[in-house]
């Protein structure tokens, strides 16, 4: 069975609601759809290829892979060198202006930039952390619609592509200067599917809402590059619609191959709320750091003795654990656990991180109401 790539060779694009993670043999291996939070389409990080993931690359004669996100985005090129030519695959998550409809999308566009390029592309879509297999369907235009339960995906290819053993695959050419796309959207399977958006113009207003958030960075130290990168990441790692922020996108990653420490990330929990708050304000941030506090305000309300040390991104406070027996876990690393027990633990520490955070938001001047103060005296009563 193929191993998934290490840890560190994944890349993360997103869309400031969920993400996903790339490796470098151009593989999409986990994504969970359409928040952070929600069941993965694609969970072959944990399992195998048959839990689900996409794949496009060169069939063979792959020289050399390398890899760069466009200045100021979470717009992703890989490009790969071949004996033949030379391809660069762009992938990124539009952000904005969808999710009004209900929808999300993920677009892969792969550009030939020398010669002529042998391609394949392998579509595993699986549901339920890879255990449910989709009812898969063709529309008029030709895009494939896979529904499972209450979620629909569709595939819009312009290259030709058929069913085997329960997978799509399509194997084309690119020659130089040509360009093929590929967009996947989730919408709720009882809605009609939504029109597909255009690639090109999606491309453009990501990178461009990417570039005017980077823009407004103040740091002026030594190492804005990864500095800007850092918070870059950090933005991709919140709700917009609450304003949580995951403390990762993953479920499960050990913290030591064929260890048993593999948790669920994918809350916010306290303690990071300070670091949170004065990363955004010191970098100039103070509409990310004002979302966060309020997140936190409505987190934590009642009654002080309740407060939890995590919760989910809408402020969930039952975060109960279990175990998926058919997921082998990162390179042989079980138990994949969903969900995360440790938010019944007493940590008292919390009564402290969220003084703290409230304090540091009082002092960047993002206090919008008196809720903060009430809740301090509450926790000091």
């Amino acid at each position: 069975m193929p191993t998934p790539a290490r840890i560190e060779d994944y890349a993360l694009i997103g869309d400031c609601e969920t993400a996903a993670l790339v490796s470098l043999d151009g593989s999409i291996d986990w994504l969970c759809w359409p928040r952070f939070d929600s069941d993965a389409c694609f969970a072959a990080l944990l399992g195998g290829p048959e839990h689900g993931r996409w794949r496009v690359a060169p069939t063979n004669g792959v020289r050399k892979v390398s890899r760069r996100y466009r200045d100021g985005t979470m717009v992703l090129d890989t490009t790969f060198e071949c004996e033949n030519g030379n391809v660069v695959i762009t992938d990124f998550m539009p952000t904005g202006g969808r999710r009004a409809g209900n929808n999300s999308d993920l677009v892969r566009m792969v550009h030939c930039t020398r010669g002529r390029v042998r391609m394949c592309m392998q579509f595993v879509l699986r549901f339920d952390y890879g255990s449910a297999v989709p009812w898969v369907t063709r529309l008029d235009d030709g895009r494939l619609r896979a529904v499972a339960g209450p979620d629909m995906i569709t595939l819009l290819a312009d290259v030709e592509f058929h069913g085997e053993n329960f997978t799509s695959v399509s194997d084309f050419d690119v020659h130089e200067g040509e360009q093929r796309c590929f967009v996947l959207t989730w919408s709720p399977s009882h809605l009609p599917p939504s029109d597909p958006i255009d690639p090109g113009p999606a491309l453009e207003s990501t990178e461009q809402f990417w570039r005017e958030w980077a823009s407004r960075c103040t740091y002026r130290g030594e190492w804005p590059g990864v500095v800007q990168r850092s918070l870059l990441t950090l933005k991709a790692l919140t709700y917009t619609p609450t304003g949580g922020i995951v403390a990762s996108p993953t479920t499960s990653l050990p913290e030591w191959i064929g260890g048993v420490r593999n948790w669920d990330y994918r809350f916010c929990w306290l303690r990071d709320a300070t670091l949170t708050l004065l990363a955004f304000m010191n970098a100039g941030y103070y509409e990310e750091a004002a979302a966060w506090r309020e997140w936190l305000l409505r987190a934590v309300a009642g009654r002080p003795e309740q407060a939890q040390i995590m919760y989910g991104i809408a402020g969930e406070r039952r975060l109960v654990e279990w175990e998926v027996p058919w997921l082998s876990g990162f390179r042989n690393s079980r138990p994949v656990r969903i969900g995360n027990g440790a938010s019944n633990q007493l940590q008292l520490d919390v009564y402290g991180e969220v003084m703290d955070a409230l304090h540091q938001a009082r002092r960047g001047g993002i206090c919008q109401s008196d809720d903060g103060w009430a809740m301090q005296i509450a926790f000091l009563k």
